[in-house]
């Protein structure tokens, strides 16, 4: 299935090795329980590095983009449980994307994810979409891979959060968030490599210095799974 509405926030930090085990508990069993309570949080899932880094990668799909700015979810984001603000400083380089939902083919959730950071060179967005949006539908009907999805950011007006200053520093933010889900690393690492590499998505209309990222499966609920 595609992803769940119109919108999405798509997060990267690293988590230093030692602060894994209680962050896994705490992210599992308090805030994802407390951001799928939000009306229109619609999924949130979780990746770790698949290639032994200490890098999260989570993406929660929402309703649609005013979800980004709705009171209880503002009341959540400044108004962090005690477990919360222990945990928020250990989110390392955070880069935080609030997004539209441009593109969605295929699966939203697998095993293996990898995660393209990118923008477009000036004047080529079109033509970058285009090009990706073509991607997608080939890619997704390929052995290994399950889906891919294409996200723009568009931050809402909002002041910053008690969350973000917790952290102790701004928030980066991609600009658009190509998403590849699959079930078999070797060709996420290959798509990477090959159709995904910094010559091909320069082809397409897109800026030098895409970040790529790839990650394992860590856990997956959609609403009411963890009342």
């Amino acid at each position: 299935m595609s992803l769940k509405g119109t919108a999405c926030l798509a997060m990267w930090w690293n988590m230093a090795a030692e602060m894994r085990s209680e962050f896994e508990h705490w992210h599992t069993h308090e805030h994802f329980p407390e951001r799928l309570a939000i009306a229109g949080f619609e999924r949130a899932t979780r990746w770790t590095s698949a290639t032994g880094g200490e890098g999260v990668f989570v993406m929660y799909e929402l309703a649609d983009w005013e979800t980004l700015a709705s009171p209880a979810y503002l009341a959540a984001l400044n108004a962090p449980s005690p477990w919360s603000k222990r945990m928020m400083p250990h989110h390392r380089n955070m880069v935080r994307s609030q997004c539209r939902v441009r593109e969605s083919r295929g699966a939203a959730v697998a095993r293996q994810a990898l995660t393209v950071r990118l923008s477009p060179a000036e004047g080529q967005a079109e033509a970058l979409h285009e090009a990706l949006k073509a991607l997608a539908a080939e890619l997704v009907v390929q052995p290994g891979l399950a889906g891919m999805h294409l996200l723009q950011h568009q931050p809402p007006a909002i002041a910053e959060t008690t969350e973000q200053k917790i952290r102790g520093s701004a928030d980066q933010g991609a600009d658009w968030v190509l998403v590849v889900c699959g079930y078999e690393a070797a060709e996420l690492e290959a798509l990477a490599q090959k159709q995904l590499d910094d010559a091909s998505l320069e082809a397409m209309g897109a800026r030098a210095g895409a970040v790529r990222g790839r990650y394992a499966l860590s856990l997956s609920a959609v609403t009411g799974d963890m009342q």
